[in-house]
């Protein structure tokens, strides 16, 4: 694998998580928790290192409405957080 598709394949699960973070309907909270560039950067690098790209970008175009993401997200209890504090 090169470098460029190395950066290619980070950025389209970077991409994965701002879908689902809106998906959730947690982007605006995930905007305003304390140090929140110090939390997002932390929910990137577990999505980056996540292996279920694939089945996250078909759940993300099946689903209309969830109240949960995935069992395999790794941000999971990220998202369950950002929820309580609606």
């Amino acid at each position: 694998m090169s470098f460029l598709e190395y950066l290619m394949g980070a950025d389209a699960r970077t991409v994965l998580m701002g879908r689902m973070m809106q998906k959730m309907g947690v982007d605006r909270q995930l905007r305003v928790v304390a140090d929140h560039v110090a939390v997002t950067s932390r929910a990137v690098d577990r999505c980056r290192s996540c292996g279920h790209q694939d089945e996250c970008a078909a759940w993300l175009d099946q689903t209309e409405h969830a109240d949960h993401p995935p069992a395999y997200c790794r941000n999971g209890d990220l998202i369950a957080r950002l929820q309580s504090i609606r």
